[in-house]
């Protein structure tokens, strides 16, 4: 009897401990924003692309093969996790692979291997004038950039004001934005971004080309999106600016992880010259 209790004893033990194991993992999944998975994006090179049903036919004859392009991963193998609330830094030369790696979590590039999981409302401002028509005004984008995202147009037209005042556009509200300058757009796209409030929001270098004034408006914006517990995914090549507002950076070199971590470390390992010839 006595062996049989201390049994019962001891899967209770265990019930109550993965119990709390069970709590801890789902306690960690609400932290958790975006978690990239062994991700690999893949895309065509193509060398001599047949233009018509003809040339690929006497190719196909001259050669035997029908496949005239050679593929190439522009990530490969990619994993990590962003936590809410966090600022996360992504920093590599050109053609590391940041901007394919935003898109993807973005949601515009579908991952040929991997998983991406991403828990939130996403809004991204990857390229300047992107969703924009350059043939409409400020306000007619507006709309049509808030339409995409399913917003009513009751709520759209409240929200114009405040959005020609953050981008600092009043006096231009009526000019096709083809007529902007590129601070003009970045500063139309990042006040339509922000102003839809995201669970996280996706920021590439367009933010350089704002003046000294506009990216303190920004920094006051981003601080507050932190003290909402929202997250920031952001691409800069200004490592001073990333290595002051980042929690952790990734660094990337021919589209693989090279460092994941602290933003001083992270930032020395780019400028080290064995980055260049890190996956050589």
């Amino acid at each position: 009897m006595v062996a049989i209790a201390k049994q019962q004893e001891m899967v209770e033990a265990a019930s109550i401990s993965d119990a709390g194991l069970n709590a801890a993992e789902e306690t960690s999944a609400e932290e958790l924003a975006v978690k990239v998975d062994n991700i690999t994006i893949s895309f065509r090179s193509y060398k001599e692309r047949p233009t018509t049903l003809k040339e690929s036919f006497l190719r196909f004859l001259k050669t035997g093969k029908v496949k005239y392009y050679d593929t190439f991963n522009a990530l490969t193998d990619v994993s990590f996790e962003v936590k809410r609330g966090e600022v996360f830094g992504i920093i590599g030369s050109n053609g590391a692979g940041k901007s394919t790696l935003l898109r993807t979590i973005a949601g515009v590039l579908p991952p040929k291997k991997g998983e991406l999981t991403v828990n939130g409302k996403v809004d991204s401002l990857i390229q300047l004038g992107a969703g924009f028509d350059g043939e409409l005004n400020a306000i007619e984008n507006i709309y049509l950039n808030g339409s995409l995202h399913k917003l009513s147009r009751s709520f759209i037209k409240s929200r114009v004001p405040e959005i020609l005042k953050f981008a600092e556009l009043e006096d231009f509200a009526t000019t096709p934005i083809k007529y902007y300058s590129s601070g003009m757009s970045a500063r139309l796209g990042f006040a339509v971004a922000v102003d839809r409030e995201p669970d996280i929001l996706i920021v590439d270098e367009v933010l350089a080309v704002g003046d000294e004034r506009f990216k303190k408006k920004c920094d006051k914006v981003f601080q507050r999106l932190l003290d909402q517990k929202k997250t920031i995914i952001i691409v800069s090549h200004s490592l001073s600016q990333m290595q002051e507002m980042a929690d952790k950076i990734l660094l990337l070199s021919k589209g693989r992880v090279v460092f994941l971590g602290d933003p001083k470390e992270a930032i020395e390992k780019y400028r080290d010259d064995s980055y260049q010839t890190a996956l050589s």
